[in-house]
């Protein structure tokens, strides 16, 4: 059902519908123990998006242009406080802050996250969306180098790969909220203390993700 708050209509679905509790317990987790900035996001239900646009071009995938960012650090109290304003709203991460991130089709993802966990490398958390997308969080600074980061390893077309990389003015969905009306966002690897913080860089894993994606791909 939708209402108004402050003027913005809020949207939410009413067979994922989360307490707002839950949100901020969330939130607080990811500024606290990770050291990620958040975001408000909108929200979409039956193909129209929270944020009030008639024709958004990303329903229920951006962040809310008028809410403020929580940063880094805020506590529990801090966060129900700020979240307390935009209830119902879906947690965003600013990527290239932080980390960036190497999105790779989800089946893919899971062959390669085996297959490094079975290489010892050093990992970092990696999301499901609801499109089929693996999202692996990897060292601040991947997506510039990325082109030149899979030449070097031998792949001279990354688009052939189904491989990008996302990096400063991207913003990607936290789970568990749901992202554009599909569905939630899952973890295929939670954040850890002793990986969150301390992220992999991305030619550690670029020759494994590169390899799997085109293999996925033949």
């Amino acid at each position: 059902m939708g209402f108004t708050i402050g003027g913005i209509r809020e949207i939410r679905s009413g067979t994922r519908r989360r307490g707002r509790s839950s949100d901020c317990t969330a939130v607080a987790e990811f500024t606290g123990l990770w050291g990620w900035d958040v975001v408000p996001g909108a929200r979409a239900a039956g193909g129209a998006c929270s944020c009030g646009q008639a024709e958004c071009p990303a329903p229920g995938a951006h962040p809310l242009d008028f809410a403020p960012e929580v940063p880094a650090g805020a506590t529990l109290d801090e966060v129900t406080k700020a979240w307390g304003e935009f209830p119902g709203a879906a947690v965003l991460l600013p990527v290239g802050r932080a980390f960036d991130v190497v999105e790779v089709a989800e089946a893919a993802g899971r062959r390669a996250l085996v297959r490094l966990e079975r290489m010892g490398l050093p990992l970092g958390p990696v999301t499901g969306t609801p499109e089929g997308r693996a999202h692996f969080f990897v060292a601040p600074g991947a997506a510039a180098e990325l082109p030149e980061l899979l030449y070097r390893t031998g792949w001279d077309d990354p688009d052939s790969l189904d491989l990008r990389g996302l990096g400063s003015g991207a913003y990607i969905t936290a789970p568990p909220s749901d992202r554009g009306g599909l569905g939630p966002v899952r973890w295929l690897r939670p954040p850890a203390l002793d990986s969150a913080t301390r992220l992999p860089a991305a030619r550690l894993l670029l020759g494994t993700l590169a390899y799997v994606a085109h293999r996925s791909r033949a």
